[in-house]
């Protein structure tokens, strides 16, 4: 019987597929991308045709290699790469590079074979039909690297001779970059607006609810009616004269609500919603899910569980719908199912309905099963997935609502709301999360109100004008960001985490509070790209080159001349601007103040920790602060009553990139660091060395952990708190205190091979103290 070859881009994934098709297939991996243009000027050729010169890359020519061989001893070769543009891209380069070897591809049937689940069924069914190579989806992939590659090559160069070296521009990743640093540009320029409401409290028969005023003599108030605590009380007392302890029903009003469920996870959607449950940022789910597309060892068995990640698709094929209804109507009862299976249509053009949304490759893997056989992180990404899903196929919430309105006098009125869950249909199991605030409109829909019928009178308790203050849009999140650059059409599903990853490698990102700040270089880089290249940084004109692309892999559009629109223009502008801009004019920028020792004018300016205040009249005078309006030390403050441990020589008080610390003064030659704040001790006895204790330090990144005060004798490390008191079940000398949203504060034992854990209590400690 023939030997065929099958080629995969991962070894984990090669693991699996070789169990599922036996001994008559050899199935090895290519290790991601095979080669890649040369890395230097010229590359994409633009005078002739843009003709593109790739080369090897290095770490993969010996998986190259091991094709080659293995090819030899095969009569097919089958191309089983991922089923997107990047991936038919991959098998292309590798059939390119095959081709060059004489003799290697004589007689041998070549075969591009596509799946989205890594499931026995599903490869049998893909290796049983292959099909041609897609040169529509290789010319868009060719299409976007060269244009990354033209904007790279030409852009970064512009940036390091204009600010620094070191920096660099992207085709996607600079207007992600200009939405940041105007989200932070708008919170500055936010001007806080008081506005006050008046809130009722009231009780029918026993039972309190309160009330909002909406209106006030017959006029609906709007958001800023009354704007100061004057106002407001005025408002209060004529209010409370007027109602004289009592207010009227005018108006009870009931409806039934429905709550429909979200669709499937996309790979956008699943980036969001993983921020906002799980904490985890886009890189951290994508490499999760790709742990658990490729396949996982659960008792004997390796199989992938949740289909292809890389999706803007919320189809789910009749199959898979038909197992979820299956699942749903023996686990939950026939109630929880809607008539007719749920159907989602992608709102993209370009979506690949053949494409599946992310979901579980089988209903009935219940994430409680799997509990023993995944790590943490995976546990808790697939059971995001799977309660997803389901939810998907589930019945729809129903809520009863009511709103009340009530009236002091004519012309005066407050309204409560308030609703009842009904049926939970498939909150039940899942329910979407959000990263907007409720707005503040005065109900409070999940809360009861007592039953209440138009003309009755009931009792007001009191009145309560509330201070308010308007707040500015939030900071970017991760999952907002992706959401937003979703909206715009920037990137596509797959850039996502490499565009946050970029952003966040070049420091023109930081991140505090898991929220988006540009840094000074961010600020700098986006006001160059934006004064001087706006149309490359343009929101519309990046979305719509986003579409272009697309087009080219419909075979709708040539990818030839796309390249020529983008270049011509593009290459006449880089040129202008390396002419005619100053480094002096993007870096510094006029300040309406003189100098206090020169009266020269003063101007911020970048240096190696970011901008500052510095006078023109440099060198002759050398006044400098910081932004925030402190001087600049000409020398270092000296550590007072102390000298370097390693050395003897004074310590200085310095500045470095992760802020301030102590630094012996005969640096270079001693090397002596600390950190400003002095760690705290536990008195607790290093459980490795026996002879120091464990101090509770701050990483660099500012995050909590604990080591031996021996260091760097000692390099004993640990994360959780630690207990003093022996495990017992291995005797270790210590324990530490862990808190999860699973399991909650334990006391567990830090070697990880004896898995002690039991519940722990706050007081515990202070008992034992």
């Amino acid at each position: 019987m023939s030997k065929s070859l099958v080629i995969v881009e991962s070894p984990a994934k090669a693991k699996t597929i070789k169990r599922y098709l036996g001994s008559d297939y050899e199935v090895l991996a290519s290790y991601g991308h095979v080669r890649d243009l040369l890395p230097k000027e010229g590359a994409v050729d633009t005078e002739n045709g843009f003709t593109m010169h790739y080369q090897l890359i290095d770490r993969n020519s010996k998986h190259v290699d091991a094709i080659v061989k293995a090819l030899r001893q095969a009569d097919h070769l089958l191309l089983a790469t991922d089923p997107d543009r990047e991936g038919e891209a991959i098998s292309w380069h590798l059939l390119e590079i095959l081709r060059q070897k004489r003799g290697l591809m004589k007689d041998k049937s070549v075969g591009r074979v596509v799946f989205h689940e890594v499931t026995k069924k599903a490869i049998r069914e893909a290796v049983d039909n292959p099909r041609q190579l897609s040169y529509e989806l290789v010319n868009a992939q060719q299409a976007r690297r060269a244009l990354d590659y033209l904007v790279g090559f030409n852009l970064s160069p512009l940036l390091w001779k204009k600010i620094r070296r070191g920096l660099s521009a992207g085709r996607v990743q600079s207007p992600a970059l200009r939405m940041i640093v105007e989200r932070e540009e708008e919170i500055e320029g936010f001007v806080t607006r008081e506005f006050w409401t008046i809130e009722a409290d009231v009780s029918s028969r026993g039972e309190n609810f309160a009330a909002r005023l909406t209106h006030l003599d017959g006029v609906k108030l709007d958001k800023f009616a009354i704007n100061d605590s004057e106002h407001a009380e005025q408002v209060e007392q004529r209010l409370l004269a007027a109602a004289a302890g009592k207010l009227t029903v005018t108006k009870v009003e009931k409806k039934q609500q429905r709550r429909n469920p979200a669709p499937p996870f996309t790979t956008s959607t699943l980036q969001q919603e993983a921020s906002r449950k799980l904490g985890f940022n886009a890189q951290r789910t994508m490499r999760t899910a790709q742990q658990l597309y490729e396949g996982i060892d659960i008792g004997g068995e390796t199989t992938g569980l949740i289909t292809y990640m890389r999706t803007d698709s919320v189809n789910l094929s009749d199959e898979a719908v038909a197992e979820l209804r299956r699942y749903i109507a023996q686990n939950f009862g026939e109630t929880s199912l809607p008539e007719a299976a749920r159907i989602y249509k992608t709102k993209s053009k370009n979506a690949q309905e053949a494409h599946e949304a992310v979901r579980p490759t089988s209903a009935f893997r219940p994430p409680n099963s799997l509990e023993d056989h995944l790590s943490k992180d995976q546990w808790r990404l697939y059971e995001l997935i799977w309660k997803r899903t389901l939810a998907c196929q589930m019945i729809h919430a129903t809520l009863n609502t009511v709103a009340v309105d009530l009236i002091a006098a004519e012309g005066d009125s407050f309204r409560a709301t308030g609703s009842v869950m009904v049926d939970p249909g498939f909150m039940a199991l899942y329910q979407e999360g959000s990263d907007q605030k409720k707005e503040e409109d005065g109900g409070d829909n999940d809360r009861l109100l007592p039953p209440l019928i138009q003309g009755e009178r009931v009792d007001l308790l009191k009145l309560r004008p509330e201070q308010h203050f308007t707040e500015p849009p939030p900071r970017f999140s991760e999952a907002s960001l992706v959401k937003t650059l979703e909206e715009f059409g920037i990137g596509r599903p797959s850039t996502y985490a490499s565009i946050i990853s970029t952003l966040q490698t070049r420091e023109y990102v930081e991140m505090e509070n898991r929220r988006f700040i540009p840094t000074d270089v961010g600020r700098i880089v986006n006001k160059f790209l934006t004064n001087h290249f706006t149309r490359y940084v343009d929101y519309d004109f990046t979305a719509k080159l986003e579409d272009e692309l697309d087009a080219v892999s419909r075979g709708e559009e040539d990818w030839l001349p796309l390249l020529e629109k983008f270049w011509r223009p593009f290459q006449q502008l880089v040129i202008e601007k390396e002419e005619s801009v100053s480094r002096k004019e993007v870096t510094e920028e006029a300040l309406a103040e003189s100098c206090p020792q020169c009266g020269q004018p003063l101007v911020t300016k970048l240096g190696k920790r970011g901008r500052f205040v510095a006078c023109t009249g440099y060198p002759e005078c050398s006044y400098t602060r910081n932004i925030d309006g402190e001087a600049q030390r000409s020398e270092p403050e000296v550590v007072e009553g102390r000298n370097c441990p390693e050395c003897e020589s004074p310590l200085y008080i310095r500045e470095g990139k992760y802020g301030k610390f102590i630094g012996c003064s005969a640096y270079p030659k001693c090397r002596h660091i600390e950190s400003l704040e002095q760690p705290a001790d536990t008195a607790i006895t290093c459980p490795q060395c026996g002879k120091g204790t464990i101090l509770r330090r701050k990483s660099r990144s500012g995050k909590i952990f604990f080591s031996c005060s021996t260091y760097p004798k000692c390099d004993y490390a640990i994360w959780n708190e630690p207990l003093a008191g022996p495990c017992p079940n291995c005797q270790w000398p210590i324990l530490t205190i862990k808190t999860t949203k699973r399991k909650g504060t334990e006391k567990v034992c830090p070697q990880k091979e004896c898995g002690f854990a039991e519940p722990y209590e706050r007081s515990e400690q202070t008992n034992d103290e």
